[in-house]
């Protein structure tokens, strides 16, 4: 196996949140030409998002049914 595909099946095995963790840090990683202003906006509502879903007060729907009903509405 080649280096990547080894460090990419170890990284798997990491418990969820320590993957969730690493992703953000990838990300943030990235260089982006967008307005820091925005970006902590967008990061503000994805973790208000992520919260809302933790607690409860918001209900999840699985992404086939999503999408079914938005090209229901489309149609």
């Amino acid at each position: 196996m080649r280096s990547i595909e080894l460090l990419t099946k170890e990284l798997l095995s990491l418990p969820s949140i320590s993957r969730a963790l690493l992703a953000e840090k990838l990300i943030e990683s990235l260089e982006f030409d967008t307005d820091p202003t925005v970006q902590a906006t967008w990061t503000a509502e994805a973790k208000k998002r992520r919260d809302a879903v933790r607690d409860g007060s918001v209900q999840t729907i699985d992404g086939e049914d999503a999408l079914a009903q938005v090209r229901r509405l489309l149609a």
